[in-house]
């Protein structure tokens, strides 16, 4: 549908397809616990971490962004020009302006709205529930959302509380008109808990400091822990609250991918059924923040294909402190 067409109120939204973009260089425990005092037994047992991706120098969170987009058009078989909106959920993008959505659209060869959203790890939630919310209502027939964070630019490789769970990648799907497929978001904030995961100063310490060190991302891991593990159950039983169902009605559980002994004890709380195929894309990529969703969709879909057509629970939870949570049918 072109600019300037008259768009029709449609009864619900779905996901019509989902895309990827895993960087080609994987890092063994063994060399990020070379700048850090860990080593590849603590990592696998504190966060079920085996490996991670890191990006290349001419890599960043757009270039990972148009990639992973390209590869849920062109599963969809949907052109560029009939996407209206362009979402990026990031947390990693190195420019206040312009946002990374705009250069996207324009890469991919689109003139669509685009903007970013920065939710941190729930952003990607964030954005699935705004772009079902601009299909309801008419104001986009299909919406790109992409998840991409290129985490290697934000954290310090000495730092052991982050530099042994984060890694880079982008995920993407296409949301589209159809029958409801995506079902009501549950999300909210609490500013209150900032500090748990934050910079380590604002950019313009390098402005009043040439002698300041590029700030980087800190995080209070085990504060983080059990806010996680309180919060994401309760967001997720309003998501299916919300949807109308429960635990018994799922064929599996996507969260976001921070740590094993994270996702565990969320599986735990909510009581799901042994039948439940449960993400765990972490071992293998680390923690993409937003991108670690539709990473971990993808990577379900392309190994269980008994997945497809079943309902789905995402729950993302990050900094902000923010949440948010929403049950979805699978491409």
């Amino acid at each position: 549908m072109g600019r300037g067409d008259v768009k029709q109120v449609t009864c619900g939204a779905r996901i019509v397809s989902v895309g990827a973009y895993r960087p080609d260089r994987v890092v063994s425990n063994d060399e990020v616990c070379a700048l850090v005092d860990s080593t590849d037994e603590w990592v696998r047992r504190r966060s079920g971490i085996e490996s991670r991706r890191f990006a290349g120098r001419d890599e960043n969170v757009v270039t990972m962004a148009v990639a992973a987009g390209r590869s849920a058009l062109a599963r969809a078989g949907i052109a560029p020009s009939r996407v209206d909106t362009v979402i990026v959920a990031t947390m990693s993008h190195l420019e206040q302006t312009p946002a990374a959505a705009p250069q996207v659209a324009d890469r991919l060869g689109s003139r669509a709205a685009a903007f970013d959203v920065n939710s941190a790890c729930a952003g990607f939630c964030v954005a699935l529930g705004t772009a079902d919310a601009l299909v309801r209502a008419g104001t986009a027939e299909y919406v790109l959302v992409i998840g991409a964070d290129k985490m290697t630019d934000i954290i310090d490789p000495r730092d052991r509380s982050t530099a042994v769970l984060f890694g880079d990648g982008a995920g993407a799907v296409v949301v589209g008109p159809g029958e409801p497929g995506i079902r009501p978001v549950a999300w909210g904030s609490d500013g209150s808990g900032r500090d748990m995961i934050a910079h380590s100063a604002p950019w313009t310490a390098l402005r009043d400091d040439p002698t300041a060190e590029w700030p980087t991302m800190r995080m209070a891991g085990q504060s983080v822990f059990r806010w996680a593990t309180r919060e994401a159950p309760a967001t997720a039983r309003t998501a299916l609250k919300m949807a109308g169902m429960t635990v018994a009605d799922l064929v599996a559980f996507i969260p976001h991918q921070a740590n094993i002994r994270i996702t565990e004890a969320i599986a735990k709380a909510l009581e799901l059924p042994d039948r439940v195929a449960v993400a765990q894309d972490v071992r293998t990529a680390g923690n993409t923040s937003a991108a670690s969703i539709p990473l971990a969709m993808e990577q379900l879909l392309s190994t269980q294909d008994d997945l497809s057509g079943g309902q789905a629970l995402l729950v993302g939870f990050g900094a902000g402190l923010t949440q948010a949570a929403l049950v979805v049918e699978l491409p």
